[in-house]
């Protein structure tokens, strides 16, 4: 009996349909898809990078510089990579910022040292990331 209350008269709304089941694997087969997409293109975007940057130390110069020293490890050491040192005040906004060039080396790791100028008083030196792209204006003429 009480299986018979939870079907619908049909009489009153016509027959009741049931969902296909080719359309209910159709659509799991789709999305299972489209998930893979999705992790491969993240994976790739972000996943190991072919350069990282670490910070190794600061060190506040004055009320507009300090020297900040970071690890660059690289899979390929001969090639030249560019990384993003910054600065940030008290607030912990970024208060200075600059890109240096990492020649090539014989070492998968090496240390780079740089002065980063900033706006206001700095009471930390970051490192926002390096990368393998370097712009025309870091490599020599």
């Amino acid at each position: 009996m009480a299986e018979d209350s939870l079907l619908r008269p049909e009489a009153r709304y016509g027959r009741q349909k049931l969902p296909r089941r080719g359309l209910i694997i159709a659509l799991t087969v789709l999305a299972v898809a489209a998930g893979t997409v999705v992790a491969v293109v993240g994976y790739q975007r972000l996943g190991t990078s072919d350069v990282e940057g670490k910070l190794g130390g600061y060190q506040l110069v004055d009320d507009q510089t300090v020297n900040v020293t970071i690890s660059v490890t690289r899979a390929d050491p001969s090639r030249a990579v560019s990384c993003i040192m910054r600065a940030r005040s008290k607030d912990g906004s970024e208060t200075g910022r600059r890109e240096v060039l990492v020649p090539p080396s014989d070492q998968t790791t090496v240390q780079v040292t740089a002065a980063v100028k900033t706006s206001r008083p700095p009471v930390i030196g970051d490192v926002y990331g390096c990368g393998t792209d370097v712009p025309a204006y870091l490599t020599a003429p």
